[in-house]
């Protein structure tokens, strides 16, 4: 099964079951070691900036959306 096909069936889960799964995934990965970890962020950041480059996703100032949030708290 890929991931999407599994993303897809996730995402039809009742929340409370879906934050279980999430508590669960999230569990799973203190089980990753360090030098695993540094490799996943870096694949998710260039996966990111390939996203942002691609004109997919786009991009604010961090002192803007920072100030924006704690305005809605």
């Amino acid at each position: 099964m890929d991931f999407e096909t599994v993303e897809a069936q996730v995402l039809t889960l009742p929340v409370a079951q879906r934050a279980l799964l999430a508590q669960l995934l999230l569990a799973s990965l203190d089980d990753v070691d360090e030098c695993e970890n540094e490799r996943l962020w870096l694949e998710e950041a260039q996966h990111r900036y390939h996203t942002y480059q691609s004109g997919v996703m786009s991009s604010r100032d961090a002192f803007e959306a920072i100030t924006e949030m704690r305005g809605r708290l």
